[in-house]
């Protein structure tokens, strides 16, 4: 089995904790690090919360922070979902882990000039440390074997009426990146949505009696109520973890070629993701859209990963 080998930027994030964990622990996945945006919450945030998940389940990857701010919009965050911390729900220990000195958006350029083409990006947070990657050596871009993105939808948003959190975060990096020419799968909220971790999927994983079980359990309770409370859904969706599992089996997605491009008008639709369904505007595609999965292989595929931790 040829190993992916992916670096994973993200802002923990609930589902980014369950991301991390899938992502360290499947055989076809070879994680080479991991790096922090702001996103959910500020970077003073989620940093400490990616290496308190590596530090609770024993990942031994290098972790990265990177941008602090978004390109150019104030910055807005996900409290209203993952909490006051980013990750509210698990208590962990006094953090001893430690953040890599180097920037994650330097380590992003260094890693991919050194490399052959052969490196998957898996942003699942707004895309400011991709696109200043992107910015600051476009030389980069022909190395980037694929970006598997979590943002955007096809059709309604949810932090407004158009716009997904993750884009409307970053309208402006995420525009960098939709125009950049590198290979784009988007999984967007259409399919994301599908996968609610409702109580009969915490209690399942629960039964493993690992430390992985113990922190998914306490990570997707947390969501259940503010999931409900904001989106009126029955669970906190499992939205980055889509993007590991399309790495790992992509034959369990629907997809759908599109051209998308990034509302940045000032108005209701700002930072909406304009995905040309039917081809009105007769543009050559540049992503892959996510339509559907096979939720009853997608669970198993999570299931799986817990239990290879002790």
């Amino acid at each position: 089995m040829e190993k992916r080998k992916i670096i994973l930027d993200c802002d923990p994030g609930h589902d980014d904790a369950i991301a991390i964990l899938l992502a360290a622990s499947h055989p076809a996945i070879d994680l080479m690090a991991i790096t922090v945006v702001a996103g959910n919450q500020t970077l003073d945030k989620t940093l400490p919360n990616a290496l308190h998940v590596c530090q609770y389940l024993d990942i031994d990857v290098p972790v990265y922070g990177g941008m602090p701010l978004p390109l150019v919009r104030k910055q807005v965050v996900a409290d209203m979902i993952h909490g006051e911390s980013g990750l509210d729900g698990p208590v962990f220990e006094p953090l001893q882990r430690q953040a890599e000195e180097e920037n994650a958006v330097n380590y992003i350029i260094r890693t991919l000039m050194a490399s052959d083409g052969d490196i998957t990006l898996v942003p699942v947070g707004p895309l400011t440390n991709i696109a200043v990657a992107m910015r600051m050596e476009p030389r980069i871009i022909p190395k980037i074997r694929e970006i598997v993105l979590m943002g955007g939808a096809y059709g309604l948003g949810n932090i407004t009426p158009a716009a997904e959190f993750n884009l409307y975060a970053d309208p402006e990096a995420a525009d960098v990146v939709f125009r950049s020419g590198a290979p784009i799968v988007m999984m967007g909220l259409d399919l994301t949505n599908q996968t609610v971790c409702t109580p009969d999927i915490i209690e399942r994983m629960e039964r493993l009696d690992n430390r992985a079980a113990h922190l998914f359990g306490d990570i997707m309770r947390f969501t259940l109520k503010t999931a409900h409370e904001c989106f009126g859904l029955d669970a906190g969706p499992m939205h980055d973890v889509t993007c590991v599992a399309y790495l790992i089996a992509p034959e369990l997605f629907t997809m759908r070629d599109m051209y998308t491009e990034i509302d940045l008008e000032h108005g209701p639709s700002y930072g909406r993701t304009v995905c040309d369904w039917s081809g009105y505007m007769g543009k050559t595609p540049n992503s892959k859209v996510g339509i559907t999965l096979d939720l009853d292989k997608f669970w198993d595929m999570v299931e799986g990963a817990i239990s290879k931790f002790a």
